[in-house]
């Protein structure tokens, strides 16, 4: 009896696991960014840790994530961009311009008026979304290799946004420009949790609801007190989210001068919270929709399928060349996004915006499981990727860490990544 019962118990845990479909890539990414979060609270005497500090952290994300979410696409379809940095400031030299000299001078506006944000960033993404078409062309249908489009493209943008600024800093911005930069531009504590409570409440109904699809369809599901706590680990992190940025408090000399332009005098005591970014919803935004295209859409279907197998793809009719352009007129008009995001976080337009992030977009979406020979990848991970590259540089620059070597270890964790992610797929078999 004890010989039979003995191999049942490592069989009922691999049951377990597999009931609660748990994908241990994953976990292992959250495990690794805790035990770095952890490691730099430490290192720092807990400053890392503090409701500013993580602020600070989600709006420097913010960018790079953005554009991973659109490097997931490009790199499952076999394909690399490395352009993104640069089309990112030219897109933010377009939109500067547009603010300080084409609305006041030619169309009569001037900056702060309720037209020149609108106006500059739709002028933005069309930009970004032709050129990253045109990207698209020449590799999809003159069949010039990606790398060899994209290092073009990143010497040629980056000198475009020089000599549409004339190679000087552009600003002030236009004031509602600016509040998609972070800290400008927050919903405050009240509002904060108005939206972590329907986003907590549209994420469990999602849950149950792709639950009750399955078993409409026959499909295996996995038990109802797994989903529960799903759905509980679900809330906990939208809504300690909320909390830790509503915790950071909006220092007082800051309240006094908004009180004063109201006319008004500050209660005494009286303190606010930031709150959630705006930054921070057009990146859920984002993740939104690029999940819902690669999950729900005939688009997301063919992306998968073409990056799985290219000469299959094509053979069943798939038009590989016109996926192509799409692909990288999405990654085009995520740059713009990004461009809105950095540009307004800095409240100008500089030279420099933009240096080396095309490194880091591919580095978070590689770390976040997005697999270079292509076909499989995911938007969340490469949002998670994006996040720990930030922490990574952010936790050595509290340290004292010099730039130079703050590379070498991006650099260095983006080998070992790729590393990790082939021995991986080796061992769980994975294409």
């Amino acid at each position: 009896m004890t010989d039979a019962a003995t191999p049942s118990a490592p069989a009922q845990k691999k049951n377990i696991f597999s009931l609660l479909e748990i994908d241990t890539r994953l976990l292992g990414m959250i495990g690794a960014f805790a035990v770095l979060s952890i490691g730099f609270d430490l290192i720092t005497d807990g400053r890392f840790l503090t409701p500013r500090n993580i602020f600070n952290l989600t709006i420097q994300t913010v960018s790079v994530a953005i554009m991973a979410t659109g490097m997931v696409f490009i790199i499952v379809t076999r394909h690399i961009d490395l352009s993104v940095g640069s089309l990112l400031a030219t897109c933010s030299a377009i939109m500067a311009m547009t603010q300080t000299v084409l609305t006041p001078d030619m169309l009569g506006l001037g900056l702060n008026h309720p037209l020149t944000a609108p106006i500059a960033i739709v002028i933005g993404l069309v930009a970004g979304t032709a050129i990253g078409a045109f990207h698209g062309w020449l590799v999809g249908y003159l069949t010039i290799p990606a790398f060899i489009v994209t290092l073009g493209g990143l010497l040629v943008w980056r000198n475009v946004a020089w000599y549409l600024t004339n190679g000087q800093t552009i600003g002030p911005l236009d004031e509602t420009f600016l509040l998609f930069g972070g800290i400008n531009g927050t919903l405050g504590v009240t509002w904060s949790w108005i939206v972590g409570i329907v986003a907590t409440v549209i994420a469990i109904a999602a849950l149950f609801n792709a639950r009750r699809g399955k078993l409409a369809h026959d499909f295996p599901v996995k038990p109802l007190w797994a989903e529960a706590m799903l759905g509980t680990i679900i809330a906990v992190v939208i809504l300690g989210f909320v909390a830790l940025l509503n915790a950071y408090e909006v220092p007082t000399p800051r309240l006094e001068r908004m009180f004063e332009a109201r006319g008004e005098v500050m209660p005494e005591g009286y303190t606010a919270g930031y709150g959630v970014p705006y930054s921070v919803l057009i990146l859920l935004v984002v993740a939104v929709v690029m999940t819902l295209i690669a999950r729900r859409t005939r688009l997301g279907r063919y992306i998968f399928a073409t990056g799985g197998n290219p000469d299959a793809a094509e053979l069943s009719g798939i038009n590989t060349r016109l996926l192509t352009v799409k692909v990288f007129a999405i990654m085009g008009a995520l740059c713009a996004v990004s461009a809105v995001v950095a540009s307004a976080r800095l409240s100008f337009h500089s030279n420099d915006i933009g240096t080396l992030d095309e490194l880091r977009v591919i580095a978070a979406a590689v770390i976040g499981g997005t697999a270079l020979s292509g076909g499989i990848g995911t938007i969340h991970g490469a949002i998670l990727g994006a996040l720990i590259m930030q922490s990574l540089q952010s936790g050595m620059a509290m340290v004292g860490v010099d730039a130079p070597f703050q590379n070498i270890v991006v650099g260095a964790v983006l080998v070992f990544a790729v590393l990790v992610d082939i021995i991986y797929r080796r061992r769980t078999g994975a294409a």
